[in-house]
């Protein structure tokens, strides 16, 4: 097996990674925090600017038409620096429009790849499978949606948003203009910076044409996980590198901490929780591109994220000691952010819940049980 990348993931790995860095610095954040801001304007326009917004659309509609592997290299340099854009979002949106959608929607997404509207989806593991606050009537040419969807990002900023929507026992997804009669938006932000919206839906009527083919909820959901576990691996890795530098430097008993046993013990826990996400991301992302199943893997990427998520993000602030308690320190926001993506994935019980239907229907979780003895990777 060769584990590395190619010439082209390097060079987009790099790309990303510079141009995160570069623009999301210590006095940057520090800045930004102070002044209670939400999306990064000008670092989304760079990210038009290099493409970076449409690494998944498919070529046909002017994206670069790569994989989620390609992505998720993106978004890791995106979670290492804290950047503040909906990349994911936008584009995992503009893409399922293009494979799922009517011929009606296809300017949508066509705009989306230029970078010239904004697109975002509703997604909480709660409303999307089981407990939606939206009720839904369809006749032959039009739905008609009343309820609540809870803290969509970007909603107030968005152009369109992709809402799920229970029909038939099943979970369909509809585009929506955010200006659409009947829509109203309660804005708000989270503790790490991300703008989020309820929608309040009182007698919304859309086309029926609104709505992408039944396939689209099997696409979404795993790109939807993946893209988040890999935001929660960028962020975890670089709170450990933070936290490792700190260590290193910070002295007691004229000694470095780093030096002593039990931090060195809790270092290391918190290295293997970080290999442990990169394997299942990696894999996850891995089945994506080459479509295999990736139900189970989706759930199981997804409660490693949130596991490790928490177990790094407690470790980190430990080993801190005071400093880990200052909002205005750098591994503070590392903290939140790790807090906020496990809330978007919906939390560790919700997802073994989910994980746990998924075997009772069919117990063949790996990769191997499904692929032929001789299959070379």
């Amino acid at each position: 097996m060769d584990f590395n990348l190619t010439e082209e993931q390097s060079a987009i790995a790099d790309m990303a990674k510079s141009l995160f860095t570069d623009t999301c610095t210590d006095e940057f954040l520090r800045n930004y925090d102070e002044a209670g801001q939400g999306t990064m304007s000008d670092l989304w326009k760079a990210c038009i600017d290099t493409g970076l917004q449409g690494v998944i659309i498919p070529e046909a509609i002017g994206g670069i038409d790569l994989g989620m592997t390609e992505l998720s290299l993106v978004l890791q340099a995106q979670g290492g620096a804290l950047g503040q854009v909906p990349l994911w979002r936008h584009q995992v949106a503009a893409t399922a429009i293009a494979k799922f959608g009517h011929a009606e929607l296809i300017s949508t997404a066509e705009a989306a790849a230029a970078g010239t509207n904004l697109l975002t989806l509703a997604f909480n593991l709660v409303n999307n499978f089981s407990e939606a606050q939206v009720s839904v009537e369809h006749t032959h040419n039009q739905l008609t949606i009343n309820g609540l969807i809870q803290s969509v990002a970007v909603a107030g900023l968005a152009d369109y948003v992709l809402v799920p929507l229970a029909l038939d026992n099943e979970t369909r997804w509809a585009l929506l203009a955010s200006n659409t009669e009947g829509l109203s938006l309660v804005e708000g932000q989270m503790t790490q910076g991300e703008e989020v919206a309820d929608l309040h839906f009182n007698n919304v009527v859309i086309s029926a044409t609104s709505l992408l083919e039944p396939g689209a909820n099997h696409w979404l959901v795993p790109r939807i996980l993946a893209s988040l576990a890999s935001l929660q691996l960028g962020v975890s890795d670089v709170q450990i590198a933070k936290t490792v530098e700190y260590v290193s430097e910070r002295k007691q008993f004229e000694r470095a901490i780093g030096s002593f046993q039990a931090v060195q013990m809790t270092m290391a826990d918190a290295k293997i929780a970080l290999e442990a996400l990169r394997s299942s991301v990696w894999q996850l992302c891995y089945r994506i591109d080459n479509d295999l199943g990736c139900e189970h893997e989706a759930f199981a990427t997804a409660w490693q994220a949130c596991e490790a998520g928490h177990a790094i993000g407690h470790k980190a602030q430990h080993v801190h000691g005071g400093f880990g308690v200052d909002v205005s320190y750098i591994i503070y926001r590392y903290l939140y952010w790790s807090r906020a993506i496990s809330l978007n994935l919906g939390g560790s019980p919700a997802l073994l819940a989910k994980l746990g239907d998924a075997l009772a229907q069919n117990d063949k979780l790996g990769w191997k049980y499904d692929l032929d003895e001789n299959y070379a990777i």
